[in-house]
């Protein structure tokens, strides 16, 4: 409990702001259903190592999470600052565009984690039954994670972003 409160304050600080927070951990218990899949297909039960594994993994995910929501902003600010954000058709061009550009940086990060893995997850030698359990989660939640973070993430950002366009021209319509 203490690093997942550890986690969020250091997300809060990063991002300043509840709402993008709030985004990213919805976004977490996705790639723990990867984690918990992974560990019961390879027949580990939970233990020390693994929740090891769970917290690497939770701060992977945090970290990949921020740095898609900046990449969505940066779209959403540019659209906005040239003026191409009257309505939610402009919306969707401006998120779409912010999640392409994060497709490729995030199939490295999956694909160098799990060839960093790899030899763990394969491996025989002495202490490997213990490294094992420590790279299981992370195996599976990091596939879990790329695919809802480039699903969940831009779904969620759209939706919060549509209800705040939404608002504004209510108001400029006054």
């Amino acid at each position: 409990p203490l690093t997942l409160l550890i986690v969020i304050v250091l997300l809060y600080m990063n991002t300043k702001s509840v709402t993008k927070t709030g985004i990213v951990l919805l976004a977490m218990p996705f790639s723990l259903v990867g984690a918990i899949w992974y560990l019961y297909f390879a027949g580990f039960n939970l233990s020390v190592a693994v929740w090891v594994g769970i917290i690497a993994l939770l701060g992977v995910d945090a970290e990949t999470g921020v740095v898609m929501l900046l990449y969505l902003d940066l779209a959403y600010e540019k659209f906005k600052k040239n003026g191409m954000m009257q309505n939610v058709a402009h919306l969707r061009e401006a998120v779409f565009e912010g999640a392409v550009k994060r497709i490729r940086p995030k199939m490295m990060t999956v694909m160098t984690t799990l060839l960093g893995l790899l030899p763990i997850v394969i491996g025989l030698g002495t202490g490997s039954d213990v490294m094992k359990r420590i790279a299981a989660p992370m195996v599976g939640g990091i596939i879990t994670s790329m695919i809802m973070e480039l699903t969940v993430y831009p779904a969620i950002f759209y939706s919060l972003k549509k209800r705040e366009l939404q608002k504004e021209n209510v108001h400029l319509n006054k």
